[in-house]
């Protein structure tokens, strides 16, 4: 398989050299663990004093991993990444919610990048996720099939019918629809609650998907024993395959309950799971779709491979590669510019409604063995490719 991820002319094509700059002093600032615990201290203290911090953080953090506070705002974003045959995935990233009202507000704005999809072929997925429609604590309780107050069950039945809507919405207008996953503590109802939806709307082909997190060990069993179901009751399986984004809250949580961690023992064992779920979805992908969110270059080209040596073509509508947006532009670009299917995750949102999201991403790349210092890497290559280049 030809290695094609180090090409930094394609990756960075859409990036000014003043985006290029800005790009390389925010990956420098993550890469600095103290820094980021420090940065994010302050900006929430900022946040909860009501300082004016928004234009600081719009032109910096939010404006390179978030396209925009609206969808409207995110348009030209999605155009220019289109050129380069990047798809966009609109993501409502507004977290931690806890009244009706709020989850109402969700749930039309999800309904409104349903319909953003249907009419621009650049955004061919919508997204939300479940906690966007309900309290986690509720989750939770139906989970564990706890007993549930008359109140609880009025709330939760508002959570299935927000859930029904969507995903009628998008059946009727052809739009395929991820289910993002969270902590695994919520994860049994809204595995529940999505196995419902494609029992429903996954009769002719996927339009549901749900989300493995792959560094928890028990997904892929979770995955055969979906599929055995999926074959005697006739629907198909959609999964966005990602390693997960949990890790220190689990394994804190695990530890102050004192049961196991649903974590993988090691990053090794984190790949091979992701590896494995890969193989068994694409074993069988005649009723399976896939939706490969990972920034990891060794997972992508073991797709590729898998494509090439299954004969299924790069632009299989089966067969998506995903990564966030302001991450990751030397695999979403050039498999693109390779002719396969790549949809970037788009968050968008209110400035401070959008920190919880931001500050987990930053988090994310200083926890994550690699990831900044690549990014770093692949920025400076072409920061020295285009000055030597007006040099010439």
């Amino acid at each position: 398989m030809e290695k094609i991820f180090n090409n930094t002319q394609v990756a960075f094509a859409l990036k000014t050299d003043s985006e290029l700059d800005r790009a390389y002093f925010l990956f420098k600032m993550i890469a600095n663990q103290p820094l980021v615990r420090i940065g994010t201290a302050v900006t929430n203290f900022a946040l909860k004093a009501h300082l004016p911090v928004d234009g600081l953080i719009r032109a910096t953090v939010f404006d390179h991993f978030c396209g925009g506070v609206n969808e409207d705002d995110c348009l030209s974003v999605v155009d220019k990444m289109y050129t380069k045959g990047v798809s966009s995935v609109l993501d409502y990233s507004v977290e931690g919610k806890e009244e009706e009202a709020q989850f109402d507000a969700a749930l039309e704005m999800t309904l409104k990048t349903v319909e953003f999809a249907k009419e621009r072929q650049a955004i061919p997925f919508a997204v939300f996720k479940p906690t966007g429609l309900g309290r986690i604590d509720l989750y939770e309780k139906v989970g564990a099939k706890q007993l549930l107050s008359q109140e609880e069950q009025l709330e939760w039945n508002k959570i299935v019918a927000r859930f029904e809507l969507i995903c009628k919405t998008a059946h009727s207008k052809d739009v395929a629809l991820l289910i993002d996953a969270e902590e695994s503590w919520m994860q049994d109802a809204a595995d529940d609650l999505v196995e419902d939806m494609m029992r429903k709307y996954n009769k002719e082909k996927v339009i549901v998907f749900n989300t493995l997190q792959l560094y928890r060990w028990d997904r892929v069993a979770y995955l055969k024993k979906l599929h055995d179901r999926a074959k005697s009751e006739g629907f198909y399986i959609g999964m966005k395959l990602v390693r997960g984004a949990y890790m220190e809250k689990e394994h804190k949580r695990a530890e102050e309950k004192g049961y196991p961690t649903p974590i993988c023992e090691s990053k090794q064992a984190t790949d091979d799971n992701y590896n494995v779920a890969v193989e068994y979805m694409m074993k069988h992908i005649n009723t399976m779709a896939i939706f490969a969110g990972t920034h990891n270059e060794e997972s992508s080209y073991k797709l590729m491979e898998m494509q090439l040596a299954n004969t299924i073509s790069k632009n299989d509508p089966r067969i998506w590669y995903g990564q966030l947006y302001g991450m990751s532009d030397n695999i979403s670009y050039n498999l693109a510019e390779k002719g396969y299917n790549v949809a970037k995750y788009l968050p968008f949102g209110p400035v401070r409604d959008v920190m919880p999201y931001l500050i987990r991403r930053a988090e994310e790349n200083t926890s994550v063995a690699g990831q900044t210092s690549r990014e770093l890497n692949l920025l400076k290559t072409e920061r020295l490719r285009r000055k030597n280049n007006k040099i010439d």
